[in-house]
């Protein structure tokens, strides 16, 4: 089967290029830049097939997929810089990439009649409340012009095929980019006093696990909505610096014991400075994973320390 992977450039296309070659699946990697751009670590993607395109030029998608001729799009790429979504002189780029350039990759899929993998994001939500959001709730107020583009694209998918999987995942970690834990492993080197969010509430998802996933998904045609973390139970992004920090302690860096570094829990109304909006609750009900047979991900402590044993030395 041969499959074509948008954003290699990025955490989650990167480690899908790997998976799929360890599958035995073809993969045809692609990104804005002329050439991979990604982490140089000696992996598959760096060396695989890899064609430059440009999402938002329709002619150009067209061009370079009826080449190829894949059996599945899986889109990972998009805007996620949820700040710098929301200055106005960005906010129509946002738009072209997060919703133009996923229904530009949409008409071609149908053009070909292959199927397509669509990454999207708990913020198509309110981000309020307790309870998990369930993969096809349809009651859908994105707070930012993140989540609404993001919206844009999951609707561009859902409107204009019938074999697609619309993935939704949160606060992402990979090798390739960067991310909360590597953000915080590294200001806790000149730190030793850090406030960190305590009432937003969600689960970690390692683009390592979730790759795996979303091929199982592909090979099957259980095509919907479905939301995709690691399992471990629902945490604040202050629950998860503690456990970051206690795990990298016991791979031996005591620099970032608690007599080091403090960890102080505060609300986002004391935390102040983001320009974008955050959800509140990013609970995701994940359950329809295993009603449809697929594996859920390992728990997000155990992805935390194959993580932190892959990358903290490298900081």
């Amino acid at each position: 089967m041969k499959i074509f992977v948008t954003g290699v450039g990025g955490q989650l296309g990167h480690d899908v290029m790997n998976e799929l070659t360890s599958r035995g699946y073809e993969g045809t990697g692609s990104d804005i830049q002329p050439v991979y751009s990604g982490v140089q670590d000696g992996t598959y993607v760096c060396t695989a097939d890899y064609r430059q395109m440009d999402i938002t030029d329709k002619d150009s998608v067209k061009n370079i997929l009826e080449q190829v001729k894949p059996e599945v799009v899986i889109h990972c790429a998009a805007w996620t810089a949820v700040d710098a979504a929301e200055d106005e002189d960005k906010k129509e780029t946002v738009r072209k990439v997060n919703a133009a350039g996923t229904q530009n990759i949409a008409d071609i899929c149908k053009e070909l009649d292959c199927k397509m993998v669509y990454i999207s994001t708990d913020y198509v939500f309110n981000g309020q409340g307790t309870e998990p959001w369930q993969p096809d709730c349809k009651d859908y107020a994105p707070l930012n012009v993140y989540g609404a583009t993001k919206l844009q694209g999951e609707l561009a998918v859902s409107e204009t095929l019938e074999k697609y999987f619309i993935v939704r995942i949160a606060w992402v970690f990979g090798r390739n980019g960067k991310n909360f834990i590597k953000t915080m492993l590294n200001v806790a080197k000149t730190h030793d006093h850090l406030k960190v969010v305590n009432d937003q509430i969600g689960t970690p998802t390692y683009t390592y696990d979730l790759a795996r996933l979303l091929v199982d998904m592909i090979g099957t045609e259980k095509y919907g909505y479905y939301h995709a973390t690691n399992e471990g139970g629902y945490i604040s992004w202050y629950d998860f610096t503690k456990e970051i920090f206690r795990q990298a302690v016991e791979l031996g860096h005591t620099e970032y014991s608690e007599e080091k570094v403090t960890v102080t829990p505060v609300t986002t109304e004391e935390y102040g400075v983001s320009k974008a909006a955050r959800p509140f609750n990013s609970r995701l009900d994940k359950s329809k994973l295993v009603e449809n047979g697929f594996e859920p991900l390992p728990t997000w402590q155990d992805a935390l320390h194959r993580y932190l044993v892959d990358i903290i030395d490298t900081l």
